[in-house]
């Protein structure tokens, strides 16, 4: 390991954080409100940068496998740390709500301790904005795109925090392929805001939300979410916006550059449309029988699913009390997840898909000893590496999901509040069923739990192995 090295990273991360610390800034002052808080917080964030990178000065400069997921996971407890100073100064939040809402933003979860949206600064409340669209394309990657400077083949980085089993680069180099996922990601920010502007929204509603949907976040500047504003139209072009951006971003590219054939020849998105579809169609009817077909019911259901298979968390209606058989397919969707290169959590549809092979691989071996039947995606062979990666990771996703639940369950709630809480912690999905559902938040809980769903939020953001693997001694020794 180059550790020398990897502080001196950190440090350059650390300034960077101060710097987008300052962008509310301004806003603030035009508002009338206290901008000292961000001065503060960028004044900390890159002075703590600055020492360490003045102090770790180093002419090696490479970057080894375990440097990568070392500086991965540490840049996001430093952003989740500093991040949260914002709201402990302006007295909005105590330290650990503040924790708690600083990383359900940079992971894209959603899930908020806040009883009174409307009483924070809306200074604060595009900070909160932002942390979740830093966080859902990686802030790491966002680092290497704009700090060429420092000179390193950030491959590791890429492989380390970029969701899903597969990277696809797009561009021979790195730094290429980071600005132009990152030139995408804007692009359709950018795009959403003019068009919820167009229906009616003021230019700081636009803004946050188009922020909070590109990362599949879901903070909402409204108490009852996006259904407050009671708009069809927001709503509709808010669902297309979470399909984009729980899509792979690398087929946005290439539908850009005019290849829709061999975008709709991607199995991986033919069984995430699929699952949309069928999701849809499975709650609608649900719903349809206890309130008749309409407009809003097929709106309401279609918004749902999609809100929570892209793990955005938005909701525009109380869908604790749609029947049981609507509520399970809710529940479902939180087990599956956005598209592997996406910016929505969860186990991802990739993973899900090779799983699936897979098992229909071994039984048909069961059956005929003696046959091949290798798991292929895209027409390539998967190998029993990759396969095995991917079975492991569902192993331990489970695992985490049964440690937060069980966390709950010992604070004292009830079987569907505990496990919803922890697969919505995990999956980084935002609201979940009983006492933490679509009009509930996470304030109620007590610290620890609070503690323990903020560490579930991480390790599901960056994939679980990112941040397990610092727990092995065979990661430390030399």
């Amino acid at each position: 390991m180059n550790r020398r090295f990897d502080l001196n990273l950190l440090g350059w991360f650390a300034v960077l954080l101060g710097a987008l610390l300052l962008v509310p800034l301004p806003v603030a002052v035009a508002l009338g409100e206290a901008a000292w808080p961000f001065a503060a917080s960028a004044a900390s964030a890159a002075g703590v940068g600055g020492i360490l990178v003045a102090l770790t000065r180093t002419e090696e400069r490479r970057m080894f496998p375990r440097d990568a997921f070392l500086v991965v996971a540490c840049s996001w407890f430093l952003a989740s740390l500093f991040g949260a100073l914002p709201f402990v100064l302006h007295r909005s939040l105590g330290p650990v709500d503040a924790l708690f809402e600083t990383v359900s933003g940079f992971t894209t979860t959603g899930s908020t301790v806040v009883n009174d949206v409307t009483a924070l600064p809306r200074s604060l409340l595009l900070w909160r904005a932002m942390t979740q669209w830093l966080g859902g394309m990686g802030i790491i990657l966002f680092a290497i795109a704009v700090l060429p400077l420092l000179g390193i083949g950030g491959m590791q980085l890429f492989k380390a925090e970029v969701p899903g089993p597969v990277t696809d680069k797009v561009r021979p180099r790195l730094t290429a392929t980071a600005r132009v996922l990152w030139l995408v990601y804007v692009g359709f920010t950018v795009a959403e805001c003019l068009a919820l502007r167009w229906c009616g929204l003021g230019w700081f509603d636009a803004v946050c939300h188009s922020l909070t949907t590109l990362a599949t976040g879901g903070f909402s500047t409204r108490n009852a979410s996006v259904g407050e504003f009671g708009s069809p139209a927001v709503e509709w072009v808010i669902v297309v916006f979470m399909l984009a951006a729980g899509t792979n971003f690398v087929l946005h590219l290439r539908l850009l550059t005019g290849n829709p054939r061999e975008v709709l020849r991607d199995q991986e998105l033919r069984l995430f449309g699929g699952i949309v579809v069928a999701a849809s169609a499975v709650t609608v009817v649900s719903l349809a029988a206890s309130r008749g077909v309409n407009a809003d019911v097929l709106r309401g259901a279609v918004f749902q699913v999609v809100s929570v298979v892209t793990t955005t968390g938005y909701v525009t209606a109380d869908f604790e009390g749609w029947p049981h058989l609507a509520q399970l397919v809710l529940l479902l969707l939180m087990l599956v997840g956005g598209m592997s290169g996406s910016t929505g959590g969860g186990p991802k549809v990739l993973r899900l898909l090779l799983a699936v092979r897979a098992l229909r691989s071994t039984l048909h071996r069961l059956i005929r000893p003696n046959a091949v039947v290798p798991v292929k995606v895209h027409g390539q062979v998967v190998g029993e590496s990759v396969l095995a990666g991917v079975w492991a990771f569902l192993v331990a996703y489970a695992l985490l999901v049964a440690l937060g639940g069980a966390v709950m369950a010992a604070c004292g709630y009830d079987l569907p509040t505990s496990v919803s809480a922890a697969l919505t912690a995990v999956g980084n999905v935002g609201p979940g069923i009983g006492e933490v559902g679509a009009f509930d938040n996470f304030a109620h809980l007590p610290a620890v739990a609070k503690l323990v769903l903020a560490g579930c939020m991480l390790l599901g953001r960056l994939e679980i192995f990112t941040i397990l693997v610092l727990f092995s001694r065979a990661f430390w020794r030399r």
